[in-house]
């Protein structure tokens, strides 16, 4: 398992907007330094993957601000695995992006090219750090003052202050430090895109191939409303709503993440003497409930690293968005358990990858990279970010009655955007055209409910959908991750980057594996 996209994802790090801005209205081709010359060689140090795999790096040059295509511009970093046209013939370049926002996509190609199967070597692979993260001139901010060790006891109120005085902190130390204020409003999506196809004409391509799940769906999806002309294959996996607000597909989450929650309560009792969490799904529920409720009085400390109640909300969250890792939760929750009432615990391997996580700095980095687009991509009052701290609260505490596991974290101030300054310049992206796209979605996506892709479908015209009937937040390449793969998912996307043919209707792949 790959904690650290996931705990990224988790956080609803995703989605487009409702906004104005049509796709007539944006120029067919963007604005970048004409002729390039990328100057290709090895990738840096830190991307030793990517050197063993004999891929090479080079740096893109686009405009800061794309309305002013002469000024100062920024360097993309870029990866390239080439083709090999001796098996296959050479189709084009197939540019991929992780999702988040706030994940880094140089790598990208390696997770790719073993599901893409024989179909990697039609393509040169394309990965690509989105502008401000990873090795595309990096937005930095101030480093956080040390805080003063919090007490043994604390209640839910505390606990909610201190989330607002850490994310008005952390908008601060953004604007403030170095160039930021004048980096942080070209911090957009459609710039992203920009960007995109800015690497399709630097790299001598007509059109653009592309693979994103997550953000990274919903970022192609704004490519082909951009670029209709310049979109060749595009597959998108996972995708959101384009009518919600960033805070709306937080909250979304809620009702789906609590269904997940009662299959894993059914699957964990009938092994009720492994776990020994409850016999009935009720009393394993009633086992989590008063988890969290101690934890919100006195926060749990496994491995040194101290977990309120919010934090153990969000360590649930990873691991109830696949079905293959209610093993993983049942064991996470018992050692969280163990741990509250005082009792030795030596963490299983998932808890203890994400204690490693919640304590280093890469955490950070992921967060504030999502912080970035997050808040950045959207004005107000259309980013539907409250500006009120007290609306969160109000929010928080409504949603436990319905929701009372996961209803206090997505409604919760999880991002700074209330305290952001540095906003785009223009609307998001309308989506309304029918650019052939093919569009991947599991029916219990508790982090991008379905609902959401269905009313993306709906706008896009030329999209054909394939439904898998999982819990699970990805659906292309699954067993790459140890996961149960979905054949006929894997097989209608290689499918149709091999030949360009999309399903004649939409269609619904069959369960694999166990039945659950």
């Amino acid at each position: 398992m790959r904690v650290a996209p996931l705990l990224t994802a988790g956080l609803g790090l995703t989605g487009l907007l409702a906004g104005g801005v049509p796709a007539s209205a944006t120029p067919a081709v963007p604005a970048v330094p004409a002729h390039q010359r990328l100057v290709w060689g090895p990738c840096s140090p830190q991307q030793q993957e990517l050197n063993e795999a004999g891929a090479q790096c080079a740096k893109v040059a686009v405009p800061l601000d794309y309305s002013a295509p002469g000024g100062p511009t920024i360097k993309i970093a870029v990866s390239r695995i080439k083709a090999d046209p001796e098996h296959g013939g050479r189709r084009g370049v197939l540019l991929s992006n992780p999702g988040g926002p706030g994940g880094t996509g140089l790598a990208d190609p390696l997770y790719l090219r073993p599901a893409l199967k024989d179909v990697a070597n039609r393509y040169d692979l394309i990965g690509f750090d989105p502008r401000f993260l990873g090795e595309s001139t990096p937005i930095t901010c101030d480093p956080a003052a040390p805080t003063p060790a919090p007490g043994p006891a604390t209640t839910r109120r505390e606990d909610f202050e201190q989330s607002v005085r850490s994310a008005r902190d952390t908008a601060r130390r953004c604007r403030e430090h170095g160039d930021n204020a004048r980096l942080l409003p070209h911090a957009t999506t459609r710039n992203v895109a920009r960007d995109m196809d800015a690497i399709r004409a630097a790299l001598g391509e007509p059109r653009l191939s592309y693979y994103g799940v997550s953000y990274g769906a919903d970022l192609g999806a704004v490519y082909t409303q951009m670029f209709p002309r310049r979109a060749d294959r595009i597959v998108i996996d996972s995708s959101t709503d384009p009518t919600a607000t960033q805070y709306e597909l937080f909250q979304r989450a809620g009702r789906p993440l609590e269904e997940a929650l009662d299959a894993w309560a059914g699957w964990t009792a009938r092994r009720d003497g492994i776990y020994r969490l409850g016999s009935t799904p009720a009393e394993v529920r009633s086992s989590v409930q008063r988890l969290l409720d101690g934890a919100e009085r006195r926060p749990v400390t496994v491995s040194g690293v101290r977990l309120d109640a919010q934090l153990l909300r969000l360590v649930l969250r990873q691991l109830i968005q696949h079905e293959e890792y209610d093993p993983a939760l049942a064991g996470t929750v018992r050692d969280l358990t163990d741990a509250a009432a005082g009792r030795p615990v030596e963490p299983g391997p998932e808890l203890a990858a994400m204690l490693e996580l919640l304590a280093s700095p890469e955490l950070a980095d992921s967060m504030l990279g999502g912080a970035l687009f997050m808040c950045g991509d959207h004005g107000w009052p259309a980013g539907g970010w409250p500006r009120n701290p007290e609306t969160y609260w109000q929010n928080m505490e409504r949603s436990r009655a319905a929701q009372p596991v996961f209803g206090p974290l997505v409604n919760s101030m999880m991002a700074p955007c209330a305290f952001w300054t540095s906003t785009s310049r223009e609307p998001a992206t309308v989506i309304g055209n029918d650019v052939p796209v093919l569009m991947l979605q599991a029916r219990r996506d508790n982090n991008v409910p379905y609902e959401g892709a269905l009313a993306l479908h709906r706008r896009l015209a030329g999209s054909r959908l394939v439904t898998a009937d999982i819990r699970s937040h990805g659906v292309y390449g699954r067993g790459l991750d140890g996961l149960t793969p979905v054949p006929c998912a894997d097989a209608a996307v290689n499918d149709y980057l091999r030949d360009g043919t999309l399903p004649g209707a939409d269609l619904t792949c069959p369960r694999t594996g166990e039945d659950r």
